[in-house]
């Protein structure tokens, strides 16, 4: 593409009589949204993953809570459309260890939970943190993630 277009420049260059048209080549114009996802855990060992683009937050139990629970046998879950507020109970989690309650990270909405976790109770076990995730919240104040701890803040709270 540039050859030709040098060829053509030459060739006007060396014609000064004859015009030639050149194609221009429009770009089409992308807008690039940037989004910021945040993940953040509580010092009851809920994580949250924080998307600003969506507003939304995936809300689950951290690895180190699962491997203190043991394995999984009993998943209960929020219902959709359920608003809460941080800190409020929004389920629990029972093992063969020991029931533990989980508690909501952020205030919002409940837009979604995960229905298989009511027939695969042990995927908090394999992956608490992805394929495990409990459910997701509307967010409705974002600035309460600034309360929230950061991995390295949270990771001192366990070795604590």
């Amino acid at each position: 593409m540039m050859f030709s277009a040098l060829r053509q420049a030459s060739r006007c260059s060396l014609h000064p009589g004859r015009l030639s048209a050149t194609k221009t080549r429009v770009l089409p114009r992308t807008a690039f949204v940037r989004t910021l996802v945040t993940k953040k855990y509580t010092k009851d060992h809920e994580a949250v993953v924080f998307d600003d683009g969506t507003g939304v937050g995936t809300v689950s139990i951290t690895d180190y809570a699962q491997s203190s629970l043991g394995d999984v046998v009993f998943v209960e879950l929020p219902t959709v459309g359920t608003k809460v507020s941080q800190g409020d109970q929004i389920g629990a989690v029972e093992s063969v260890k020991a029931a533990s309650d989980i508690y909501a990270p952020i205030s919002g909405t409940v837009e979604e939970i995960n229905e298989k976790l009511a027939e695969q109770p042990g995927l908090l076990n394999k992956s608490p943190e992805d394929a495990g995730w409990l459910c997701k919240i509307k967010v409705s104040d974002a600035t309460e993630m600034g309360a929230l701890l950061s991995e390295d803040a949270y990771k001192e709270h366990c070795e604590s």
